[in-house]
């Protein structure tokens, strides 16, 4: 044995396996001149070395999958957080220009539309309530995304889901804010994805509130940007 190097191993389901190697470059038999290694001499003859192979490549397997759940786990945990995110943003802008369009007096009026004579001498324009033109809407929409300073994340304990809500009341009244957590990341991510919305859902959002619209979170996060995958089992005065 002082010629071999020897490895045991049990993972065969009923026997050992054992494994004879040569140690040096030269292997030397009981009788004869030394001679070079043959391939038949690194691997046992045995038909037992069989399960040992199968072992270790089910072990491999086994390994690589594990990874591969493991990293879907990993994936899919980012994108569920990513999508918590942007859906809290565009209801919170909502909710935001909602509450920015009902302070604004609704009998207000102004003149949209060209104030270039027609041929026969009549103008096309119009009035319409003020919170509701498109210059005053446009004007929120520039000013709407710093208010997610304003919010704070709260994580649903069985389904671990996260919605976002107010943590500073408009008209200063006190809030239960025990399950509500504050973090500037929370609101600075809020405040990023709430930029994006309304970079790329501009017009979306001014058909919305141009007219008097009934549930406008879930028409416009759900159904319009399907930014909100779960949108419609949310209660409507929660973001």
């Amino acid at each position: 044995m002082n010629e071999a190097r020897v490895r045991l191993t049990s993972r065969s389901v009923k026997h050992f396996t054992v494994l004879i190697l040569p140690i040096g470059g030269l292997c030397r038999p009981e009788r004869g001149p030394a001679r070079l290694p043959a391939a038949t001499d690194y691997l046992s003859v045995s038909r037992r070395t069989v399960p040992l192979v199968q072992v270790e490549m089910e072990h491999k397997v086994y390994i690589l999958l594990l990874c591969g759940f493991f990293c879907l786990s990993v994936f899919a945990h980012g994108a569920r957080q990513s999508q918590d995110i942007k859906c809290g943003a565009c209801r919170a802008l909502v909710d935001e220009m909602e509450w920015a369009v009902s302070q604004v007096d609704p009998k207000k009026m102004i003149q949209t539309g060209s104030f270039r004579i027609n041929p026969d001498g009549s103008q096309s324009i119009k009035e319409v309530p003020l919170a509701r033109s498109e210059g005053h809407l446009l004007e929120l929409m520039e000013e709407v995304c710093d208010r997610m300073k304003d919010y704070g994340e709260r994580v649903d304990p069985t389904t671990n889901r996260k919605t976002y809500v107010r943590h500073t009341s408009r008209d200063g009244t006190s809030m239960d804010l025990s399950d509500v957590t504050l973090d500037t990341r929370v609101s600075a991510s809020l405040k990023f994805a709430c930029e994006t919305i309304v970079e790329h859902n501009e017009d979306e959002i001014i058909e919305f509130f141009a007219h008097e619209t009934d549930n406008v979170k879930d028409k416009l996060c759900s159904k319009r940007t399907d930014l909100c995958d779960y949108a419609l089992k949310i209660p409507h005065d929660e973001l």
